[in-house]
Parts: structure tokens; C-alpha cells; sequence
């Protein structure tokens, strides 16, 4: 159902050359102008890491070399700042963000903290196709999910209902019986991750790259144990980490999972405000294909512990279609799986 379509299949040298050849008319618009990154949870995660990342080094892709800077705008999941950017934020291209790469599926569980239309963002473009892993410390007392059955397990989860953070764990508890108890309430991963440290959760449910940046010396020191990943495929650094599509049992339970994982294609996705003009859009793109390709950029990158996948900002957007469109009767079997509204 997820699967990437013909567009998405093309090669992103192909998308990088349409985009070189965009018009360059917005360049005066970018000259002596600061660029703003909202990040949609505080600093120190996975998410924040990256936009800062990128913002070093994008503005040296533009015309007129803007200066980029990185504002933190937490709450709702997220949420916030997507709601900020569709409906406060400028449309001039001063200013996009970045936010939960399930901010989409949000949108088609008809979550009432949301006051957006995915479709209608400016998709800049995603650094990264990820998967998504539950992982607690040693301190949980278990080492398999098959152990989670028989043993209460405390999961820490961001926002006040423990958003997607906390709706994998749910989906586990009610397609595979595990016994995850969900702490709900932080205000980023960076929290929770913190939680973890101080033994208030055992584990939490985020990105394999957003524990490879934020907790660098866990993953090294097997501090991390990984009971199971979500994506539509495994990670080359967890082989042996069992894959929950793998462990569903038909393939009503799968679409479930394909579509609470979807979002893993565009991983670290960065969108502005609906309506920006055309030829200013044309040349953010431009410049975030160029940044993704840059060995500077790349290197930075790899030393954050991240991997990096692009997609172009067209890609994203049909991905981001797609998770929209899809039927409503499968996102409620979904909803009430998880708690998600």
C-alpha cells in the first residue's frame, strides 16, 4: 500500500538536474536575509540535530548566502509548529521546519490538534528513510519482545496522550499481547531519553537514527537493546533484531503497520508554510538537493550519526498524499489500536 509509486522511483540525480535548472528570479528575495528552521520539539533529539546540521551548510547552496538559524518550537507532538507554520508563520520563504515524520498520519486520524493540510505545505525535501525502534536499557530486565509478554515493560512517550511515541507499544499490546505500559507527558525525546537515564521508563519507540545521534555512547556500549523495528524493511545495523511486519499475523494486522510506519520513507522531512512563491521554492529545493549531495554536509552528517537517504521535496509530497488518502476505515481499525485520535 505504501510502496514508493513510478515518481518515486526515479533517481534523485534526475530530480537534482530539474531542480539546478529552476528559475533563479527569487535570488535578490535571499540576499543579507536570515532563513529560519523551526524544529518541532526541543533541542538535543534526533530532529533538532539535523536541522542544525543542515543549516550550516545550506545557505552556502543559495543565492545571496543567507544565514540560516534554528528556533525550537515544542508541544502537541510536534503539532505546533506545523499548525504554526501552515497558519502564522510567513509564505515568503524565509522560514520552513521540521517536524515528526508522522505528522501526515496525524492529519488521517483526524487529530484535533491538528489545523493543517499536509498536502498544501511547501516540501522542501527528507534527509533520511529509517526505521523506527523499541529499544529499553538493561535496567528493563528483558532482551526480547517475547519477554514484554510476561513482564511489564514502562515506555516513555512525548505529549500529553504519548502521540506516535507511544501508539507503537499500544499497537504491540494489541496485536501481539505484549504488557507496555506507556508514560505519556515529555516534551521531546531528549526527555524521555533523560527519563531513561534516570530509571522513571525503561525504553521508548524512535528512530534507530535518532538513538544513534542522541545517545551515541548507548548504542556503542549496548546500553540500547532493541526488541523490535519498524519500517518496511530492517536496518542494516540491526540484523538481528526481529521486523514487526514480520511478526504480524495476517494481512489486515500488516496494513496496520504499513501505514503507522509509512512515515519512515521521509524520516527527516522539512516543509515551509503553504503558498510560497514558486520561484522561492524552486530555489530552497534546489538548495537542499545540493546540500544532501555536498561531502561536507555529508560528512557532518555521518559524524551526527545519521545516514542519509533524500528524497526530493515532489517525493515527499506523493508520499505524503498517499498517507492521506488513505481509506478512512483502515485508519480507524488503526485509531482504535492505539489510541490515536
Amino acid at each position: 500500500m505504501m510502496g514508493r509509486s513510478l515518481l518515486l522511483r526515479a533517481s534523485f540525480s534526475a530530480a537534482f538536474l530539474m531542480a539546478a535548472s529552476a528559475p533563479v528570479s527569487a535570488q535578490p528575495f535571499y540576499e543579507n536575509r536570515t532563513v529560519t528552521i523551526i524544529v518541532g520539539f526541543g533541542p538535543g533529539g534526533g530532529y533538532d540535530t539535523m536541522a542544525r546540521v543542515l543549516a550550516r551548510h545550506m545557505g552556502s547552496h543559495m543565492p545571496g548566502k543567507p544565514n540560516f538559524v534554528v528556533m525550537n518550537m515544542s508541544g502537541a507532538s510536534g503539532l505546533k509548529s506545523v499548525n504554526h507554520l501552515f497558519s502564522v508563520a510567513p509564505r515568503d520563504g524565509s522560514i520552513f521546519g521540521t517536524f515528526h515524520s508522522a505528522t501526515p498520519l496525524q492529519e488521517a486520524l483526524r487529530s484535533k490538534a491538528v489545523r493543517f493540510k499536509s498536502v498544501e505545505l511547501s516540501w522542501v525535501g527528507s534527509l533520511s528513510e529509517s526505521v523506527n525502534v523499541l529499544a529499553v536499557t538493561d535496567a528493563a530486565g528483558v532482551r526480547t519482545l517475547e519477554e514484554a509478554k510476561s513482564r511489564q515493560v514502562i515506555m516513555g512517550a512525548v505529549g500529553s496522550g504519548g502521540g506516535i511515541m507511544g501508539a507503537y507499544p499500544r499497537l504491540m499490546n494489541a496485536l501481539l499481547q505484549t504488557r507496555f505500559k506507556i508514560v505519556a507527558g515529555y516534551r521531546g525525546s531528549n526527555d524521555v531519553f533523560l527519563a531513561m537515564e534516570r530509571e522513571e521508563v525503561h525504553g521508548a519507540t524512535t528512530a534507530w537514527a535518532s538513538w544513534k545521534i542522541a545517545r551515541p555512547t548507548w548504542v556503542r556500549d549496548g546500553k540500547v537493546v532493541p526488541l523490535v523495528q519498524i519500517g518496511s524493511k530492517k536496518n542494516a545495523d540491526l540484523p538481528d533484531t526481529p521486523l514487526l511486519l514480520d511478526l504480524v499475523k495476517n494481512e489486515d494486522q500488516r496494513r496496520m503497520v504499513h501505514l503507522l510506519s509509512g512515515n519512515m520513507q521521509i524520516e527527516r522531512p522539512f516543509a515551509g508554510p503553504p503558498a510560497i512563491p514558486q520561484a522561492r521554492l524552486a530555489l530552497l529545493r534546489r538548495a537542499f538537493n545540493a546540500t544532501v549531495r555536498n561531502t561536507a554536509f555529508l560528512a557532518d552528517a555521518k559524524q551526527a550519526g545519521e545516514t542519509i537517504d533524500p528524497r526530493t521535496g515532489e517525493e515527499v509530497a506523493e508520499i505524503v498524499r498517499q498517507i492521506v488518502e488513505t481509506p478512512a476505515a483502515l485508519v480507524d481499525r488503526l485509531g482504535a489500536a492505539t489510541g490515536l485520535k
